[in-house]
């Protein structure tokens, strides 16, 4: 590589400009095509290809980076600390190869393919076999470099459900866009990535996708670390990140945890669900519960002084002469709020498809039974239903009396819920579901359909995650939309502004 760099100089210093620049653009076009090939061969053969390892390294050396930027297992963590001015690079580093996405390559379009190279490598060459916590860990914050390098922020998704650190960005803004579904769950204006490779913008993929392709790659790694040896040992278990993926599997295997495993496994759930809940918190805090009762009359205090409707009313006294303005009445806010508690019945799909909507929807359940006048319910079903509501105030105490898998049984979930409307208008009945029905799709549509007329506001939720993205019925969908009520299939902001003006 270095004699044909010196062979390429001693060219172009005879060559005219025009030839000289040609010449160049073509060397540096060749140069990112071997980073590359590089790339792609690595990632279908973890065989290290002899030439393209070596043409690679000379590609680096000669553009100024560090060989360890080829090296797959070198984190991007040690990476940065090692070469700490490579940092800002990383950032926003796919709009950055898109926008220099011209004919002519430069340097900084090979410095660009040699950064993204390292970034994709590192994140979706996992390898084979027993995967550490550290390993894991690492692999995190590695994800969350990729959402970021991509333009997504530092996490996965509003509120929980991702992967990355924590609790998936849990608040997530997340890998994906919130437009990218529509109140009826159908595809919208999705936000797209800059494309991977030479191939540029308009690869096809969006946040959405990619978010899905490292949830997969998550739980993959987390299948293959031997949960039950590393919770058993303390000094490992602290070093898990809580992460959706991690969530499931404990959630699906604490039955078979007793001791110091299920006390860790316990404590990384405690761990996921306050910082979730911390974010949520967030979403719902500004939320006001009732609406004034015009029937009472105003309070007549300082603090209920409405002063520009004061100052409206009597602009009829204004004095030139005094420039001053006269008030001879006094208007006052209406503040006092309806005295019956509005009532929310959240009903849970926990089959196993669910896991992400059921983990978040407890969660903002509890939030919201926390503030005043508000009487929240909880059920949770599959071929089966549970009554949660005695824990609704703990989502930690709920995950753990729920067993994920099974089919889906809507109608014996509507049963359970019946009994608890009692003042119709003044209940939201949120239904957590994919709709996938064993074949009793009819019978809960017209219980839905059935409660819907009789003034309940009923809220179908196709799913609460980082991405969007669940699977819905269609059946259900369309026979929805139908009715008025379309399925929220998105970010769990959605179903916090939905609850929230409802409560209004």
């Amino acid at each position: 590589m270095t004699e044909t760099n010196a062979h390429e100089n001693e060219t172009n210093a005879h060559a005219p400009d025009g030839e000289a620049s040609t010449e160049e653009a073509r060397a540096h076009a060749n140069r990112r095509r071997a980073l590359y090939w590089r790339l792609m061969a690595r990632m279908f053969d973890g065989e290290e290809q002899p030439a393209l390892e070596s043409s690679s390294v000379g590609v680096v050396d000669a553009i100024g980076l560090p060989p360890a930027l080829l090296d797959p297992s070198v984190s991007m963590d040690t990476l940065l600390q090692r070469f700490p001015e490579l940092e800002p690079e990383f950032e926003n580093l796919f709009a950055k190869a898109a926008a220099g996405g011209g004919e002519e390559v430069g340097a900084g379009a090979v410095r660009n393919a040699a950064l993204i190279s390292k970034l994709l490598l590192n994140v979706f060459q996992t390898g084979q076999g027993d995967v550490s916590a550290d390993r894991l860990a690492a692999w995190q914050r590695d994800a969350t470099r990729l959402r970021r390098a991509l333009g997504a922020g530092g996490g996965a998704c509003d509120a929980g459900g991702g992967t990355g650190d924590g609790p998936g960005g849990a608040s997530g803004s997340g890998g994906a866009s919130e437009s990218g579904n529509g109140a009826d769950g159908e595809s919208g204006g999705t936000t797209r990535s800059p494309g991977f490779g030479p191939g540029g913008p308009g690869s096809g993929f969006d946040a959405g996708d990619i978010e899905r392709i490292l949830r997969d790659i998550e739980g993959d790694l987390v299948k293959r670390m031997r949960l039950r040896e590393v919770l058993a040992d303390p000094r490992l278990a602290a070093r898990l990140t809580p992460s959706m993926s991690l969530i499931e599997q404990l959630l699906r295997d604490k039955s078979n945890l007793s001791g110091v495993a299920l006390q860790n496994a316990k404590r990384l759930i405690r761990r996921y669900v306050d910082e979730v809940a911390d974010v949520l918190k967030t979403q719902v805090q500004q939320t006001s519960v009732g609406t004034p009762d015009r029937s009472i009359p105003p309070k007549r205090v300082f603090r209920n002084l409405d002063l520009d409707r004061t100052i409206w009313k009597n602009l009829t006294n204004w004095s030139p002469d005094d420039e001053r303005l006269y008030v001879d009445r006094l208007f006052y806010r209406h503040t006092a709020k309806r005295t019956q508690p509005a009532r929310m019945i959240v009903v849970v799909d926990q089959s196993g498809s669910m896991v992400d909507s059921m983990v978040n929807c407890t969660i903002l359940a509890s939030i919201f039974a926390g503030l005043p006048k508000v009487d929240v319910h909880l059920i949770a079903f599959d071929t089966r239903a549970i009554d949660l509501t005695p824990w609704v105030n703990d989502p930690f105490e709920v995950l753990l009396r729920t067993n994920l898998g099974g089919g889906n049984d809507g109608p014996v979930a509507l049963e359970m819920a019946r009994p608890k409307i009692t003042d119709p208008r003044n209940t939201v009945l949120v239904w957590i579901s994919d709709f996938y029905e064993f074949d009793r799709s009819q019978p809960l549509f017209d219980g839905l359909q059935s409660v819907h007329r009789a003034g309940v506001k009923v809220i179908p939720v196709g799913s609460v995650t980082s991405s969007g993205s669940q699977y819905v019925n269609p059946w259900f969908r369309q026979r929805f939309k139908t009715m008025g009520t379309p399925v929220i299939s998105g970010q769990i902001g959605r179903l916090v502004s939905e609850l929230k003006t409802f409560l209004d």
